[in-house]
């Protein structure tokens, strides 16, 4: 049974860095597509990023393009997403979650995903 941890989050400025962890225990992450996602305060959850397992390919919301970064390394069963240049806009609760997507499928999308972890919180503000 997969689980995920996420850690990493916490308060920072405008303009700082964060890297997010999410950590895999149970099952090995290797076949699982990984995926990143934020939610607001009343608002929904979004999509961030997610990177496939198949060919490694990734994805990024326009809204953080070019900020942020995703990877992974199976041999530690960790994905992570670093986060720079950081607005206020970014605040929210960051999840992580994994999923078994097939070849030729994006990684983009909620309903996909079938493994969750708990969430850790980023706030950027002065």
């Amino acid at each position: 049974q997969l689980q995920l941890v996420e850690s990493g989050g916490g308060l920072v400025q405008p303009g700082g860095s964060l890297r997010l962890s999410c950590a895999a225990s149970g099952f090995p992450l290797d076949y699982y597509a990984i995926g990143w996602f934020r939610q607001a305060p009343g608002k929904e959850r979004e999509g961030v990023s997610c990177i496939s397992s198949s060919d490694g390919s990734t994805y990024y919301a326009d809204s953080v393009k070019g900020r942020f970064t995703i990877s992974r390394d199976n041999a530690v069963n960790t994905a992570y997403l670093q986060m720079n240049t950081l607005k206020p806009e970014d605040t929210g609760v960051y999840y992580c979650a994994a999923g078994i997507i097939g070849y030729g499928t994006s990684c983009r999308l909620a309903a996909l995903y079938d493994n969750w972890g708990q969430g850790t919180q980023v706030t950027v503000s002065s």
